[in-house]
C-alpha cells in the first residue's frame, strides 16, 4: 500500500511539474522568442494604414464589397471565400466537396455568372471560381489579377497599362523558385491603387 502511495505521488509530482515547464514555460519561451525574431508574423502579419489603423493581414483574404455585398468595381476582387459569410478567421475551413456534388457545381456557375457581369465574357481563370483550402487565401493567381485590370482601370479613371503595370509590381514568385504559383496579394494590390 505504501509503495502505491508513493508511486502515486510522484507521478502527480511529475505531472504537475511537467505541466508547468511544457504547458506555461514552453508557451512563453516560444512566444517570447517569436516577439523578438519575427514580431510582424508574430502579431498576425497586420497591415496598417498610414495613420495607423488595422487595414488587415497579408495572410487573410478580405472582401472588397458595399454594405450590400456587391462588389466594389474599382478594387481587384479576392477569391472566393468558403469561411462562411465573408472570410471570417474563426470559420476557417474548405467544403470538402467532390467534383461531382451538386451544391459545388451550383456555387461555381453562380461565380462564373458574377464574373462575367463584373469583368465580362471570357476565359476565367479557375481560382476566381473556387474556394481555397481554408476559404482565407489573400492571393489570386497573375491571370485573375490581369483579367480584373480593365474593369479596375475604367472605374478608377486611369489607363489599363498603368493598373496593368501595378500588377506586375505585386506579382510574388513561387515559394522557394519551385512551390506553388506565382501570386498577388489583393489586399496589398489594393492599398498600393489606393495610394496612385
Amino acid at each position: 500500500m505504501r509503495t502505491t502511495l508513493r508511486t502515486a505521488g510522484v507521478a502527480v509530482r511529475a505531472m504537475l511539474v511537467f505541466t508547468v515547464l511544457l504547458g506555461v514555460g514552453y508557451m512563453l519561451v516560444i512566444t517570447a522568442v517569436g516577439q523578438v525574431a519575427l514580431p510582424f508574423q508574430a502579431n498576425g502579419s497586420l497591415v496598417r494604414s498610414a495613420d495607423g489603423q488595422v487595414a488587415g493581414s497579408q495572410l487573410i483574404g478580405q472582401s472588397f464589397t458595399d454594405a450590400d455585398g456587391a462588389a466594389l468595381p474599382e478594387y481587384f476582387q479576392s477569391r472566393p471565400s468558403a469561411a462562411g459569410d465573408g472570410y471570417d478567421s474563426a470559420a476557417s475551413s474548405g467544403s470538402n466537396l467532390g467534383p461531382e456534388n451538386d451544391d459545388l457545381i451550383s456555387s461555381i456557375e453562380e461565380r462564373q455568372a458574377a464574373s462575367r457581369e463584373l469583368d465580362g465574357s471570357g476565359s476565367i481563370p479557375a481560382d476566381a471560381l473556387t474556394a481555397s483550402g481554408s476559404g482565407l487565401d489573400p492571393d489570386i493567381s497573375v491571370a485573375n489579377a490581369q483579367r480584373q485590370a480593365a474593369r479596375v482601370a475604367e472605374a478608377r479613371g486611369i489607363p489599363v497599362s498603368d493598373v496593368e503595370a501595378l500588377v506586375q509590381q505585386h506579382v510574388q514568385s513561387r515559394d522557394l523558385g519551385y512551390l506553388g504559383e506565382a501570386r498577388v496579394n489583393v489586399l496589398e494590390l489594393n492599398r498600393a491603387l489606393d495610394a496612385l
